[in-house]
């Protein structure tokens, strides 16, 4: 390079050009030649790799490469052999003015590291999208573990270019950053907070892409659409999104539903009011009136005569209905319903089937139905326990029963 300066300085100067301008030209024309020749060479090495890259993706069977070159790894790689160039010919131009050697040094050096970050978040998200393409990893917190590597490369360049642009070394400068460690640890905390609720989430797989979650702090219902460093992002059943932050996953209580989705069967949990005082004893004509439901005719057969041999073999006297045993109306309600779910189409019978007294209330005697639907989804589901009720509250005035007023269902579980 310096004999090219001293060639052309010299043409110059027989030109009758002044040493001055002379010398002026003489860098500026060597300096612009030289940039267009690194452009020149930018430009073809970029398209060499790029189309050899992009034959080499056609032929292989894996995505990952195609994915590379959607997110331009070929191109922000082949910025580094023109960087060398400039690192290597632009500081010679200025051999004869040390400071402003110096100075082209720092500038290349800076530029070569931003490539570098560059190329490397190329690099890191189309591993990303290539892990979520990968069935067992969809559900895992990709963004969160990228993110991580990032904010390190991001932190690693920054440092270097601020030991370049100071003199110092950067070991020198690193160690240097421990007098302002609480600073560093205040600026980045919920970074700190989201990557160790990350890993704690993953690891004790608390939370997947995917999963329905209720988390009533931040009025989230809904699936969880991306997990991150610092956020997840729940898409609510009305296309709302919720942001929560990540480490409130591993300090707040939530609830997923996953372990319903991957169960044989979706709980139902839901009970009527009676009132309490439509209840009472039966006697010989409304049992027998009772007795004509197809449902618990036997049952009730089976019971009228294991009442009437103990009520007989223990001298009952049952001028009054009250005395010995006796069939209620309450009990042969329960008894139905029971049987009318342990028969439904869309009851699980592998799953528990029960119908159950709960503690009395002001508003009247709960009687509970417990089961599980064999549809799990959620409109599917609704309708099952529609149909369900819309068939107990119906039949309520068969068993001379009565609805307590106001009527009170409690749905415990969505």
């Amino acid at each position: 390079m310096e004999y090219l300066y001293n060639h052309l300085n010299e043409l110059l100067l027989s030109f009758k050009v002044s040493s001055y301008y002379a010398d002026i030209i003489t860098h500026s024309v060597l300096f612009v030649g030289l940039i267009l020749v690194i452009l020149l060479v930018d430009y073809i090495i970029r398209k060499t790799i790029l189309a050899a890259f992009s034959k080499i993706a056609a032929k292989s069977k894996t995505n990952f490469d195609d994915i590379m070159v959607a997110n331009k790894v070929p191109r922000n790689v082949a910025h580094l052999i023109p960087f060398i160039i400039a690192y290597k010919f632009i500081p010679s131009l200025f051999f004869d003015n040390i400071p402003l050697q110096d100075f082209s040094k720092k500038t290349i050096l800076v530029i070569g590291i931003v490539i570098i970050i560059i190329s490397v978040r190329s690099v890191l998200n189309s591993i990303k999208s290539y892990f979520k393409t990968v069935t067992y990893l969809k559900d895992k917190p990709v963004d969160s573990y990228i993110q991580v590597f990032m904010i390190f490369v991001w932190l690693t360049g920054v440092f270097a270019i601020v030991a370049i642009i100071s003199g110092i070394s950067f070991w020198e400068f690193i160690a240097g950053l421990g007098t302002v460690s609480a600073i560093i640890i205040l600026v980045f905390r919920d970074t700190i907070l989201g990557f160790v609720a990350s890993i704690q989430v993953s690891i004790n797989d608390m939370v997947r892409i995917g999963d329905w979650i209720s988390f009533e702090k931040f009025g989230a219902d809904g699936d969880v659409i991306e997990i991150n460093l610092a956020t997840v992002k729940v898409q609510n059943f009305d296309n709302t999104i919720t942001t929560i932050p990540t480490y409130a996953l591993i300090s707040d209580s939530f609830k997923n539903w996953r372990g319903m989705d991957e169960s044989k069967g979706r709980r139902i949990k839901r009970s009527l009011n009676i009132r309490m005082e439509s209840v009472k004893n039966l006697n010989k004509e409304e049992i027998l009136k009772l007795s004509k439901i197809q449902l618990i005719s036997n049952y009730i057969l089976q019971r009228s005569e294991a009442i009437n041999t103990f009520n007989q073999k223990n001298s009952i006297d049952k001028s009054l209905l009250i005395n010995g045993r006796n069939l209620t109306n309450i009990g042969l309600f329960r008894k139905y319903m029971e049987t009318y779910i342990e028969a439904h189409s869309a009851i699980n019978k592998d799953l528990m089937v029960m119908v159950r007294q709960l503690q009395p209330t002001a508003y009247g005697l709960p009687i509970e139905i417990y089961a599980f639907s064999s549809d799990k989804r959620w409109q599917n589901y609704e309708y099952i326990i529609a149909d369900i009720f819309d068939h107990m509250i119906a039949s309520v005035a068969d068993f001379d029963l009565v609805i307590s007023e106001p009527s009170i269902l409690r749905a415990t579980n969505k």
